[in-house]
């Protein structure tokens, strides 16, 4: 289901007045989004799922208080889920660890296909450990709720080009964590390889 701005700032006036029909269609634009932006960050799923269940419940609490400011509804439901995370990471202490999709890979591939893919979990995951946790934050949002730069960037209380910086950053130190080339380095060619004219 795909809502524009103003079905959503409809439905959440609608919501505001007690419609319960209102927030379960506002429930269902964002519950993947929030879910996988909130996977991204904790350990386990069924964490997941708590803290985005958390999440539509501050959100419902909440939702009386809610003015938008600037700030569209996704916006805020992600700062409200942004906080969530923050506050169980605290508490906490876990990460999310990306050898779980290896886990969770299907029961048609080989040891030697199982054993590949969670050893390059573990050194994506190696990775996004060395990132600050502006940078993971910019990556969860962007990549995996898959919120615009502008969005990521309400979320975050953050400028659009700060985000844009973080990402940016966030995707080079990546690259040189993993050992993978820049995409200009890929079709320039190098000066060594360059053929001598006599």
């Amino acid at each position: 289901m795909s809502l524009d701005d103003a079905a959503i700032e409809r439905l959440v006036r609608e919501a505001q007045a007690g419609d319960p029909w209102a927030f379960g269609r506002l429930f269902d634009h964002f519950h993947l989004p929030v879910y996988r932006y909130v996977a991204s960050r904790v350990r386990r799923p069924s964490d997941a799922e708590d803290l985005t269940q958390l999440v539509f419940v501050k959100a419902l609490e909440a939702l009386p208080r809610y003015e938008s400011r600037g700030i569209p509804f996704g916006g805020w439901l992600f700062r409200l889920a942004r906080n969530a995370v923050i506050d169980f990471v605290r508490t906490s202490h876990e990460h999310a660890d990306l050898a779980q999709s290896a886990d969770r890979a299907g029961t048609e591939v080989g040891p030697e296909d199982l054993a590949a893919t969670r050893q390059e979990s573990d050194a994506v995951g190696a990775a996004l450990a060395t990132l600050t946790d502006d940078q993971r934050d910019a990556i969860a949002l962007r990549f995996f709720a898959g919120l615009s730069a502008r969005e990521a960037a309400e979320v975050m209380g953050k400028q659009e080009g700060t985000v844009r910086g973080l990402q940016f950053r966030a995707i080079a130190a990546l690259r040189r964590q993993l050992g993978i080339e820049e995409p200009e380095a890929l079709s320039a060619p190098s000066p060594l390889k360059q053929p001598r004219l006599s």
